[in-house]
């Protein structure tokens, strides 16, 4: 599969998420516009994605002209909690000085280096991994999307499943279906057909009763941002699957580039979480499925206290709150 994000011919190409699996399309975005609606509407997303997006989007806003830094202020601004967006968008702007070519050249090296850190991160993961969970093969249990389509390529918590897959270590990976967009049963599900990994898709419900019935060896998230004392803030659904590993002794590991560690932040506290629009809730396919004027908590993300978690894995290994990289 190509890049989920790429540069050609002066305009970001992204795989656009909301048409799969139906479909596989390509758009090309060609306005800064384009991007923040594709970012908002999903689809790009994921947080190592949204790094590249951020870093093209600047590019993109300096081969245009005009004020590029109120430009990227608006890329940064497009969903408040994955810190990738805003890191992505600060590199880019950092070379702005040098001229728009500059800036371009530093955002493809944010791709390039996406791929790689990734693959790096999942590898030393999947080591964790087979650390802790004696049996084999592994029955895996994945939520949200943290495979390629997450990422510029590989993917960061899937990342893991393909370097287990590759050494005939996995049985099945159980796939929330994620809630209300459906990340899991339309993206995840897709990534491992795609790539011939048993899977079997279930409501996000039904995950702490597949780990009473011992059906679960280790659950792997990926993060949107992680503070300096270890909290997550990934997927909404991810701390109460936190909580039902821990109840269950079910190792819990989180794979992300080092990009995503926010060592400004304190805690989880400080993490913005985004709100989304009730209709996500109150509609089905345009199709309303509550009473009239139903109201809706509707957050995208929920934060992980870092004592429920085995391990957090970057590029660099195991990283521990504490390090700054």
């Amino acid at each position: 599969m190509r890049r989920t994000i790429d540069w050609a011919d002066g305009a970001i190409v992204i795989i656009d998420q909301t048409a799969l699996p139906a479909e596989f399309r390509l758009l090309e975005l060609r306005t800064v516009d384009e991007l923040v609606d594709a970012v908002k509407r999903l689809a790009v997303r994921g947080a190592p994605a949204l790094g590249a997006a951020g870093a093209l989007g600047v590019a993109l806003a300096a081969r245009m002209g005009g004020d590029v830094r109120a430009d990227a202020e608006v890329i940064a601004h497009a969903r408040p909690t994955a810190v990738n967006l805003a890191w992505g968008v600060e590199r880019a702007l950092a070379k702005l000085d040098e001229g728009a070519d500059a800036v371009l050249a530093e955002a493809l090296a944010v791709l390039t280096e996406d791929e790689e850190l990734n693959k790096t991160a999942s590898r030393h993961a999947a080591d964790v991994v087979l650390a802790e969970c004696p049996r084999r093969p592994l029955r895996l249990l994945s939520h949200c999307n943290a495979g390629q389509l997450a990422t510029v390529g590989w993917g960061s918590a899937l990342g893991v499943v393909w370097h287990l897959h590759e050494r005939g270590l996995v049985e099945e990976v159980l796939v929330d279906e994620t809630r209300p967009l459906l990340q899991g049963a339309r993206l995840t599900a897709w990534e491992l057909a795609q790539a011939n990994v048993p899977y079997r898709v279930q409501p996000d419900s039904a995950a702490a009763a597949a780990m009473a019935r011992g059906m679960v060896d280790c659950v792997l998230v990926g993060a949107d941002r992680i503070a300096a004392n270890g909290d997550v803030a990934n997927k909404i659904g991810t701390y109460g699957l936190a909580i039902a590993a821990r109840h269950h002794g079910v190792p819990f590991v989180v794979v992300a580039p080092s990009s995503t560690v926010d060592t400004k932040l304190a805690d989880g506290a400080g993490i913005a979480i985004e709100e989304r629009d009730a209709r996500e809730l109150t509609e089905y396919a345009g199709v309303p499925v509550t009473p009239p004027g139903a109201h809706a908590f509707n957050p995208a993300f929920d934060v992980t206290p870092y004592d429920l978690v085995t391990a957090v894995v970057t590029e660099q290994g195991r990283w521990t709150p504490g390090e700054n990289r």
